[in-house]
């Protein structure tokens, strides 16, 4: 790349940066919760040590401060297939495939992030990008009348597709080209108060999802949500209604352990926001709720072993103690799932030896200066034990679809299910995405395998390997 042009780490911190502005001035309480956040962390951070100094060994501390994800919803493949596109230019590709309408929401979505270790590590900004599924509308005539509404907008601004396609030709950006290319992406995320249709037309596409209206009846998708990381979420629930917040009923992934595990996340209900429907009389007001504000505690990545067993625990909870939208139940969910998930060890060392979950492998001062020696033991488990060989969570970069699902729910204050006869169409997405997305699992462990090498090129150790696993 010439030195001319800025990475496209840089492009991504700037475009996350005014995203968190933009958002902070159409939403309040976001502010007020990145406040109550970063107030948290401080105290988790201060109070332990061991916690710190993992983070920074990882190269994730500094990083916990900027941390942001975003969520939007695209109605049509070719605001999907341009949204690729516009991600690459900040250095975010497709990952994973993830099905929301066996949760009764008529979506399927993928994750745009940053992919390799030094990229997360600069700033790991993600979002979670749904394409509606309107073959999911039963209603043959309200689905071609969503279509013909989608058909006639355009999400981005004429000179952000100019700056895209000028970033594939010439493979990146001046300084002043990023700087212009942030302000005209930004442009599609903003909430605009106007809907393009009339309020009738809102309510039926409302009445056959609240999903399909948010899609549908604005001039673009609006982050609905910007979510920062917490270090320990149960206590930013408990600290919310301190700041004139409500948080909802439980939060949604696995339950509160001394190893975080995946990705927990609570949030709070959707803003009922004045909106003027457009009709032939001029502008009808009404009301529409959609963007929200959430938290996120994010754990170590887990295996595809590891996957199946939380998916299986967390399965067996769902089915037994169902929590309404205004809570009923909430409290005989987390203790049954407190209960549940004793059968997932809950030490970083059984998650490794089980092989549950996945690790960045490091040569320890020690190791080293064993190596200078000629006194490594040939054998992990030593290596280990003598710590000579460190081991650290992987942080979950990803989601987790049935949070994704329960959050949607909850916030809007619904208890709306859909049986959907349609499901799983990742061939559908890939071909309106215009490329395969990435398999998570497959990243986590190529990147557990690269530290494992360099740790062993470090230490002088050959012929010594981990066990292949995904």
């Amino acid at each position: 790349m010439p030195s001319t042009f800025v990475s496209t780490d840089c492009i991504r911190s700037l475009f996350t940066e005014a995203m968190s502005q933009m958002y902070r001035t159409e939403v309040p309480q976001y502010g007020t919760l990145i406040e109550l956040v970063a107030d948290v962390n401080a105290g988790v951070l201060a109070r332990n040590p061991k916690l710190r100094e993992r983070l920074d060994r990882a190269g994730e501390l500094d990083r916990i401060d900027v941390e942001r994800h975003g969520a939007i919803r695209l109605g049509t493949a070719d605001e999907l297939f341009t949204i690729r596109r516009l991600f690459a230019v900040m250095g975010m590709q497709a990952v994973g495939y993830y099905d929301l309408s066996v949760a009764g929401v008529p979506v399927h979505s993928t994750c745009f992030r940053p992919v390799d270790q030094a990229a997360l590590n600069v700033n790991p900004f993600r979002v979670f990008t749904s394409l509606l599924r309107l073959e999911l509308i039963d209603d043959r005539g309200l689905r071609a009348e969503a279509q013909t509404i989608l058909a006639k907008r355009q999400i981005y601004t004429s000179r952000a597709i100019a700056l895209i396609e000028r970033h594939e030709q010439n493979g990146g950006l001046t300084e002043a080209e990023a700087t212009e290319f942030v302000a005209e992406a930004l442009e599609t995320f903003r909430w605009h108060g106007e809907a393009t249709v009339s309020a009738p037309t809102y309510r039926r596409l409302h009445d056959a999802h609240r999903l399909i209206a948010d899609v549908v009846s604005f001039k673009g998708p609006h982050i609905n949500h910007l979510t920062p990381r917490t270090l320990d979420i149960d206590e930013v629930q408990r600290r919310m209604p301190e700041r004139g917040i409500t948080p909802k009923a439980i939060i949604e992934g696995p339950p509160r352990r001394d190893c975080d595990i995946l990705l927990r996340q609570t949030s709070f209900k959707a803003l009922e926001e004045p909106i003027a429907f457009a009709d032939e009389a001029g502008k009808t007001l009404g009301t529409h709720t959609a963007r929200f504000g959430e938290i996120e505690q994010r754990g170590v990545a887990l295996t595809k072993k590891g996957r199946a067993l939380y998916d299986r625990l967390l399965a067996s909870v769902r089915s037994e103690v169902q929590v309404g939208a205004a809570g009923t139940k909430a409290n005989d969910y987390d203790c049954e799932l407190a209960e549940r998930f004793k059968s997932l060890p809950d030490s970083w060392d059984a998650l490794r030896r089980d092989e549950l979950a996945f690790f960045h492998y490091s040569a320890t001062p020690a190791g080293i200066a064993a190596a200078a020696e000629g006194e490594l033991p040939p054998d992990l488990e030593l290596l280990i034990a003598k710590r000579y060989l460190a081991f650290d969570p992987l942080v979950y970069e990803d989601f987790l679809p049935v949070s994704a699902a329960g959050i949607f729910q909850s916030n809007l204050g619904s208890d709306q299910q859909e049986n959907y006869a349609t499901r799983s169409n990742r061939t559908v997405f890939e071909e309106a995405l215009g490329a395969a997305v990435q398999d998570d699992l497959k990243l986590y462990a190529e990147r557990q395998s690269s530290s494992f090498d360099f740790a062993m090129k470090t230490l002088g150790i050959v012929g010594l390997a981990l066990k292949t696993v995904d």
